[in-house]
């Protein structure tokens, strides 16, 4: 089911929260709505439920204008962060009560109750109380529920923040493949990176609002349109040299240091500030634009370590290197930034 949200402006009193905002979601993919809190995205999703009407603009699921429908004949399977099961139902009946609320015959709810709950991996688990559910069970089950009414479109509202980090990651790939397997329209509201870089087919990434840009996650990644979207993506996070335009290079601030702009880049006027964005993997010791500087701190991550390297002007870098690089706190070094994946940055925070 196509999705399709056209200059939606939604007001809470004298306060406008989006303004004439557009998006549209294919049929069939997963699309995240990622960004700080504040930014829009949970009023984005409660407007496509229909929790929140929308003041301006409007929505059409496929070619059916729904702006006006009310959120039980919208069909749409929602699933919120903490849970909302209905402690004094078992796992059965918490599932089954959107087909009871359609009087669906008894062997129908059977049904399509098991064939769900399999789908889940929580055939086993029918007869107990959510009480007696780890977190990640009673996410299964709020999912089950969502899904069972067999909905037109999945909307997920930060279903995972309140599993732990095992969970999480064990989620993220079941509802991943569930939305996979069953074909369903899906929107998923994050502010983890990570959650909508590894589930999703887009990602749509929001500030004050707005969309400020809308990709698939590897270009967003390598591509980002502004300082903002750079910074909202990677981890670790990429980091930033604050510096401005001099004799046709980057000058790094409070520093003689000069570096060349890469190639394909119209560098501002002279004395314009910039910003050069490295991320930590073309940091490196054998690449061949190198500072000087002294690692300030020093992370171990399993298979990879993260360090910190101090410049001399006082701006640190990160890299992240193979487990047992062997390098040490206090380290002096001189390490290298890849020029071809330098990330340059204007004044007004756009990619330059």
């Amino acid at each position: 089911m196509r999705i399709s949200i056209e200059n939606f402006t939604k007001t809470f009193g004298d306060t406008t929260v989006i303004k004439d905002m557009s998006l549209e979601i294919r049929s069939g993919e997963m699309l995240a709505l990622l960004g700080p809190s504040g930014c829009g995205k949970s009023t984005t999703l409660f407007a496509i439920c229909g929790i929140h009407r929308m003041n301006g603009g409007r929505l059409l699921f496929g070619d059916k204008d729904v702006t006006r429908v009310s959120s039980q004949k919208r069909n749409v399977g929602v699933v919120f962060q903490n849970y909302a099961l209905y402690p004094h139902m078992n796992v059965f009946d918490n599932i089954a009560f959107p087909l009871k609320v359609r009087k669906e015959t008894r062997a129908e709810i059977d049904r399509k109750v098991q064939e769900i709950a399999n789908l889940v991996h929580i055939g086993e688990l029918l007869h107990r109380k959510p009480a007696q559910l780890s977190g990640g069970q009673q996410q299964r089950v709020a999912l089950a529920r969502a899904l069972v009414r067999e909905p037109d479109i999945l909307l997920l509202d930060e279903p995972l923040a309140n599993l732990d980090a095992k969970l999480r990651l064990e989620m993220r790939s079941e509802i991943r493949r569930i939305q996979q397997q069953t074909g369903i329209t899906a929107v998923l509201v994050t502010h983890d990176q990570v959650e909508a870089m590894s589930m999703c087919d887009r990602i749509a990434i929001m500030d004050n609002g707005k969309i400020v840009q809308l990709s698939s996650p590897k270009e967003m990644y390598e591509d980002p349109t502004s300082d903002f979207v750079a910074g909202f993506l990677g981890n670790p996070p990429i980091a930033f040299l604050e510096g401005k335009a001099a004799g046709g290079g980057f000058r790094l601030a409070n520093s003689e240091i000069t570096l060349p702009v890469p190639s394909g880049i119209t560098i501002p006027d002279h004395g314009a500030a910039m910003r050069f964005g490295i991320r930590p993997e073309f940091f490196q010791p054998n690449n061949g634009l190198k500072l000087n500087g002294k690692i300030s701190f020093v992370e171990t991550q399993g298979r990879e370590e993260l360090y910190d390297v101090m410049l001399e002007n006082g701006a640190v870098l990160r890299s992240i290197q193979s487990q047992g690089a062997g390098h040490k706190l206090g380290d002096e070094v001189s390490w290298g930034i890849a020029e071809d994946r330098i990330l340059a940055f204007g004044p007004d925070g756009r990619r330059l």
